[in-house]
């Protein structure tokens, strides 16, 4: 059996094909991959929405050229955005990207008349002005009053290829619109955004099977037989499934655009220090949580790499930062300045000028200041996690593509004093295609397909430095 992920994130996509071999071991083979971004259309920072199914049609293409005629297929994203269909099923517009300025001002706005302890309580789901609810309170009245029905980005990719409507329910719980309790729509939450529980498809479980690929729509395209199957479709959800986390007291941080620090649990915390730290509670899989802290994350880095027009890749900007002094600036990475300026170099020297600190001026001090901003940020919630979850970490799981940074991995280490095991990278994909392979009984449970990812895959190891820690003890 051929198993495909269609793992796409908010700065590039890719499709990754494997085979699960003897001995549980699984193969991954990166069949194609693209750029992801927004561009501004009509005023809204908008997803080529377009662009993305191309990319998808190139690459199950190429998997047919390959000599593959048929195999399974599931679809991630990022979370929160979404399409608006007419009753016909045609998109009203391309989706507005969750960091578009639409938003501000509307968590504000909304706690006017609806406290947001009691909207903690209902949803468990962190406070965040690019929510799904504050979206839907920002759209444009007259195209919602047009909409029949509302499609999350994977679930939208989904029914393009199938023509099957679903909500797969731990993308879902990031809209902050489900009741964590209840595990259906909010009816007050509803109310309150003008729309009925109508507008959206029946919520699913990971491991459903979607249906078959419509080939005949896309005659222009040699294309394999592909049965698609709805993943856990939330990108870091897939994450926190592909990390080779065995038995108690292990963590995760699913290091790329954004940074998720987490823990896995069966147990939700909506209590009043969880609020005011800002915490949500995602659904996961099997009926898990997915406890965690959004950390703004390299989409920092991504920045400076654009801003200088990728004169210096990720690696080289690593590779300068770590000719820098340590610490010499320092930002909160969690500024809503960082979230999507005009500018991030100007923004991250503004913060420092404005902080009294010097001011970085060269790539690799700006890089530099990213870094131990970070791992200085990851250190101080992992304490915050541990009183929240009441647990003790032993060792911290670095999984996606910022487990390649071998100096974050380091510095994270050192400032959280805590073992560090980095990789995969692709743990994203690796747990979009074991929830395939758990849907189509090639592993019996999560477990048995962690153990699988845990030797087929490699990992690195980095210790906290001694010396270091003695220093943070004093």
């Amino acid at each position: 059996m051929i198993f495909v992920a269609i793992d796409i994130g908010a700065s590039s996509g890719r499709l990754m094909k494997s085979t699960k071999e003897a001995e549980d071991r699984l193969t991954l083979e990166e069949v194609h991959r693209f750029r992801n971004g927004f561009h501004n259309k009509g005023g809204y920072e908008r997803w080529n929405i377009d662009s993305l199914i191309q990319e998808i049609l190139i690459g199950l293409e190429k998997l047919k050229q390959s000599g593959i005629d048929h195999c399974f297929a599931g679809i991630d994203t990022w979370g929160v955005d979404y399409c608006l269909l007419d009753e016909e099923g045609e998109r009203l517009n391309e989706p507005i990207a969750y960091r578009d300025e639409r938003t501000i001002g509307a968590v504000e706005c909304f706690s006017k008349h609806y406290p947001l302890d009691k909207l903690y309580k209902q949803t468990g789901i962190q406070i965040q002005p690019f929510n799904t609810l504050f979206q839907l309170i920002a759209e444009e009245k007259k195209q919602l009053s047009k909409a029949h029905k509302l499609l999350l980005i994977p679930d939208y990719l989904g029914f393009v290829f199938t023509g099957k409507m679903v909500t797969e329910k731990t993308n879902a719980s990031t809209m902050q619109l489900l009741n964590v309790t209840t595990r259906d729509w909010e009816p007050e939450l509803l109310q309150q955004i003008g729309v009925t529980k109508d507008l959206f498809p029946s919520l699913i479980d990971p491991g459903t099977v979607l249906g078959d690929l419509k080939k005949e729509k896309f005659a222009e395209y040699d294309l394999p037989d592909t049965t698609f199957i709805t993943v856990a479709s939330h990108d870091t959800a897939s994450a926190v499934l592909g990390t080779p986390g065995q038995g108690e007291g292990w963590g995760y941080l699913s290091s790329g655009t954004w940074s998720l620090l987490g823990v896995e649990t069966n147990r939700r915390n909506v209590s009043k220090y969880a609020f005011t730290e800002n915490y949500t509670n995602e659904w996961g899989a099997s009926h898990t949580v997915r406890f965690l802290k959004n950390i703004m994350g390299m989409w920092l880095i991504q920045e400076i790499a654009r801003i200088q027009d990728y004169k210096y890749s990720y690696a080289q900007l690593a590779e300068l930062a770590k000719k820098e002094s340590p610490k010499k600036h320092m930002i909160n990475v969690n500024d809503p300045r960082f979230l999507n300026p005009k500018n991030m170099i100007k923004e991250i020297q503004d913060y420092c000028f404005e902080t009294g600190q010097p001011v970085p001026t060269t790539a690799g001090a700006l890089a530099r200041c990213v870094y131990d901003s970070l791992a200085f940020c990851y250190a101080q919630e992992r304490v915050t996690m541990e009183q929240l979850t009441d647990t003790k970490l032993t060792k911290l799981h670095i999984v996606g593509g910022g487990s390649n940074n071998r100096l974050l991995n380091q510095l994270t280490a050192d400032h959280s004093g805590i073992t560090v095991e980095a990789g995969p990278s692709e743990a994203t994909a690796i747990g979009n295609i074991v929830m395939q392979m758990i849907s189509t009984k090639q592993f019996k449970d999560l477990s048995e397909a962690r153990r699988a990812i845990k030797v087929s895959f490699p990992c690195e190891t980095f210790y906290p430095d001694p010396t270091i820690k003695k220093m943070r003890s004093e």
